[in-house]
């Protein structure tokens, strides 16, 4: 992920690739049970991380202690960024199957969007989006079914100088898909979608894109992967957007901070020449902060950002900068940085005050599936003043079918501006969604779903016909 102007926060991060008898490193972070936010519990620590490997092999070093101490005892995300379509469950299954032994939650980041860093450093992806939706749905075949924490697609709504209004229609629109798509491979899945950082786009304009391309049906946001911007900042800038994302009718979101390396100056863009950074509050569910569900290390501390070295790569000089003269891990009390637990953000929302319009993600179809070769529909609306998006649901019924039609009467007055995972017949009035390529087959007694963004009044009804 390479800087394109001094406005962002860069770095690049790659996969690690998995390496097996990685020894035990350093102390591990025990974390309190008490969580402000929805998550609650110890974080994963991935014994094959490229930091720990370095220790494993470099026990004499100088810097190891340090590193070791500071850096290698802690829960890092792993990072997926390889379009591998025929590989990627197995690979997550794999992971999650470790974190689910030790009982930990295992952060996975996921990066892999079609025209990803708009060409810069860490340009790449998967090559359309229709491949991108299948490498997605094979991601979240692995993930089971305990709580995992997925980072989606970083800077892929922060950055998006690169594409046309069609394009960045395509991007929401997938982005919103493979939201949906992980919450239905494991529902215990928290979902945080790209809200940039606090020196980057406004709170409101960060809320705007949040909720085209879907936040409703994640968890919140995530914030500063890969920057330096303090956690005060971050967590203001986060209240401001669940603000702004409150007054559209969207509530209950959380923001979750990247906190590796932001315990030093803020600085110049790129972490490989500057040696007044340091690692930032430690990784914890534990934040005293009702608005953030943890604080994480997305981007590994150590891995260049590419201006000096290979982007993604480890270097220990790196690492031994920003831990040397860091506080040391806690053992059982949550970072010492964390916001006071009795001062809450004036600016939250009432939290016994649930959202009056946001659909489950989990709501089954309203109508039973048919009882033949055919098809039913149903419809769930978010509706906010002015504007509304709708996610349906295609279930087929006794046997599979391959093609669908749905017919939704819109209210007068109403109009479509975009749909995803599917394609329209009209924009107003009497609309006919019909199949794509990937979704037109649909097993007896399952489903698939598809979406669409409007103005005025969502409908209350979906029609469904087999091909």
């Amino acid at each position: 992920m390479a800087i394109l102007s001094s406005l962002r926060r860069r770095s690049a991060v790659t996969s690690a690739a998995a390496v097996v008898g990685a020894a035990a490193i350093g102390v591990c972070l025990a974390v309190s049970s008490a969580s402000a936010g929805t998550l609650s519990g110890s974080l994963y620590r991935d014994p094959s991380s490229a930091v720990i490997r370095w220790v494993a092999a470099n026990p004499g070093d100088s810097r190891a202690a340090v590193i070791r101490d500071k850096i290698a005892s802690q829960p890092q995300a792993r990072w997926f960024a390889n379009f591998n379509p025929s590989t990627v469950q197995s690979e997550v299954s794999g992971f999650i199957g470790a974190a689910n032994a030790a009982q930990q939650i295992p952060v996975l980041a996921v990066y892999e969007i079609t025209n990803r860093d708009c060409g810069g450093a860490s340009a790449g992806g998967a090559p359309d989006l229709n491949q991108y939706q299948t490498w997605v749905s094979n991601f979240a075949r692995g993930l089971g079914n305990q709580t995992v924490i997925i980072i989606l697609e970083t800077d892929s709504l922060a950055l998006t100088t690169c594409l046309s209004s069609g394009e960045l229609n395509a991007r929401n629109q997938a982005i919103s898909t493979a939201t949906r798509t992980i919450k239905s491979g494991n529902p215990n899945a928290k979902v945080y979608l790209d809200g940039g950082h606090s020196t980057w786009n406004s709170a409101g304009e960060t809320a705007n894109r949040l909720r085209a391309a879907g936040v409703q049906y994640a968890d919140g946001f995530f914030t500063n992967v890969s920057n330096f911007n303090s956690t005060s900042n971050e967590a203001n800038f986060g209240r401001n957007v669940i603000s702004s994302l409150n007054g559209m009718g969207i509530s209950g979101k959380r923001q979750v901070i990247d906190t590796s390396r932001n315990g030093g100056a803020s600085g110049d863009w790129c972490g490989d020449d500057n040696t007044d950074r340091r690692i930032g509050p430690y990784p914890t569910t534990n934040t005293g902060d009702s608005n953030i569900d943890a604080y994480l290390w997305v981007k590994p501390p150590g891995e260049a950002d590419g201006c000096r070295f290979t982007a993604g790569s480890f270097q220990p000089d790196l690492a031994f900068s920003l831990a040397n003269g860091a506080p040391n891990p806690p053992t059982t009390a949550p970072p010492t940085t964390a916001p006071p637990t009795t001062a809450p953000p004036t600016t939250a929302p009432p939290t016994t005050a649930p959202p009056t319009t946001a659909p489950p993600t989990t709501a089954p179809p309203t109508t039973p599936p048919p009882t033949g070769n055919g098809c039913s529909a149903s419809v769930a609306v978010n509706q906010w003043n002015g504007g509304f998006t709708a996610s349906v649901t295609v279930t087929a019924g006794s046997a599979s079918i391959n093609g669908w039609t749905v017919t939704i009467t819109l209210p007068g007055g109403s109009a479509i501006t975009g749909v995803w995972s599917a394609q329209a017949s009209g924009a107003s009035g009497t609309v006919r969604f019909t199949n794509v390529g990937y979704n037109g087959q649909v097993g007896a007694g399952q489903s698939t779903n598809f979406g669409f963004q409007g103005t005025g009044t969502g409908p209350a009804a979906a029609i469904c016909a087999s091909a």
